[in-house]
């Protein structure tokens, strides 16, 4: 199978596991929050060692055939801060109650019997959530896509830990509009649609990058995607790691996650 069909499958896995969060949250009156802490920090060990040992300097010396290396090193840094960019101006469009990066339990959305008129608003809160997680998803699916084109080894383990925190957001999605109209069908279909915007970011870089695909626009987009999985991490996922659980347990997960990548990386080299 070719990088591009692999790229497309791991953003594919990544967007299913909404869905999953989605079922998870159905059959779970209490999360088990110890678990979600390590398991989001992880994630985000994952990504940050990722993107400043692997992707950023693979982004200079990519950019660096093209440019030289002093200005590769300015190109590098301005893409990656414009990764930042992009995901922070997202959330600045976006209400914090629908704000995907508040990242909610379970019993946020009251597992008892919800009164008639909360439904309005729950299911209100579950429409606009799954509209900002899909926005969301769209550039995560082009970094699982991008990263995985590059290196499919890398890329797999990238996609895995965005499937990861893909996981309590489908929570967030399916949780109000279930206890709104008591419909699992109708809440799982809703968590689905959303993370099916990931393979759709992948689809538009296979898209892009399949005709314009260069060495520098390679590069720039290695160091976008690094800036827009640090900040994930930064702004979502150490965040609600230390709010489900002991802060010790988000820091474990986190260095974890970089264990498993450095030692990932130098077995695949």
């Amino acid at each position: 199978m070719s990088n591009a069909g692999i790229a497309f499958i791991a953003s594919l896995a990544a967007g299913l596991s909404t869905g999953v969060g989605s079922i998870i949250g159905f059959f779970t009156k209490r999360t088990n929050t110890k678990f979600l802490s390590v398991a989001l920090g992880f994630s985000a060990g994952v990504m940050i060692f990722v993107s400043m040992v692997e992707l950023y300097p693979q982004s200079v010396y990519d950019m660096s055939t093209h440019f030289g290396e002093k200005a590769a090193g300015w190109a590098t840094l301005g893409a990656f801060l414009g990764g930042m960019l992009l995901v922070a101006l997202i959330d600045r469009m976006l209400p914090s109650d629908q704000n995907p990066h508040e990242v909610k339990t379970p019993e946020h959305f009251h597992p008892s019997p919800v009164p008639k008129s909360s439904h309005h608003h729950l299911m209100k809160t579950g429409v606009f959530t799954a509209l900002a997680i899909a926005i969301h998803n769209f550039p995560e699916g082009l970094a699982s896509f991008a990263s995985t084109l590059e290196n499919p080894q890398v890329g797999l383990v990238i996609a895995a830990a965005i499937a990861i925190h893909n996981i309590p957001e489908g929570m967030a999605v399916s949780l109000p509009v279930y206890y709104a109209t008591g419909s699992r069908k109708k809440a799982f279909w809703m968590s689905f649609l959303s993370g099916m915007v990931e393979p759709l970011g992948a689809v538009v870089g296979y898209l892009i990058f399949g005709t314009w695909l260069t060495s520098w626009v390679l590069g720039a987009v290695m160091a976008a995607v690094a800036g827009i999985m640090v900040y994930i991490s930064l702004d979502e996922l150490l965040p609600a790691a230390r709010e489900y659980g002991e802060h010790h347990l988000s820091i474990y997960g986190l260095i974890g996650g970089m264990v498993l990548m450095g030692s990932s990386l130098l077995l695949l080299k």
